[in-house]
């Protein structure tokens, strides 16, 4: 698989990382995601993970059970290694979807990592550390394919943010989160 879509993936899961590593004792506070706290967002990354690329490729790791930041760990080299391993036209079956090419899965994947590093970060009080080049990219392609993003109902609509924001802000306000969001502290 090409080293620059693996490297803008893990570089995205090192931000999650950060914000990974600052949710101790905090997994139970709320997220800008309604429908899940801090535990809940960690817990979709992985479980997108597992089911787009660890599973269908052979890769599911073995995690400890309700230890948030362990199951993370453990989760980050099964991410590298499957990735290292496969070429670009490898194809895994999207659930309720069609079969999709890893170079076109990955970047998706991206995206919803850096968008849930934010949502974590603000969850669990923690700066935002998701890479500004990669949230650039991933807004210029979620805004040409904002409609069909909308109309898949997976996303709030988009809030408004000044022209001049920074790229996180840009991209998780296009995907329908409230940059003023605050934690409440659980």
């Amino acid at each position: 698989m090409s080293g620059d879509v693996i490297d803008r993936h893990l570089r995205a899961c090192d931000g999650f990382s950060f914000a990974v590593g600052n949710g101790t004792g905090r997994w139970d506070w709320p997220s800008p995601c309604t429908e899940w706290d801090a535990r809940g967002v960690v817990e979709h990354v992985i479980g997108f993970h597992d089911v787009l690329l660890l599973r269908p490729l052979g890769a599911k790791p073995d995690r400890p059970k309700d230890d948030p930041m362990a199951r993370w760990a453990v989760t980050v080299p099964a991410i590298a290694s499957v990735l290292l391993g496969a070429n670009d036209d490898l194809k895994v079956t999207v659930p309720d979807g069609p079969d999709m090419e890893l170079a076109r899965l990955v970047p998706m994947l991206t995206t919803d990592v850096l968008t849930h590093t934010w949502d974590l970060a603000k969850a669990v009080g923690a700066p935002v550390l998701a890479d500004p080049d990669l949230c650039v990219d991933a807004y210029n392609v979620a805004r040409r394919n904002i409609f069909s993003l909308q109309k898949s109902e997976r996303f709030a609509p988009s809030v408004s943010v000044p022209e001049d924001a920074d790229p996180v802000t840009k991209l998780v306000a296009l995907l329908g989160r409230d940059p003023a969001w605050r934690a409440q502290g659980g």
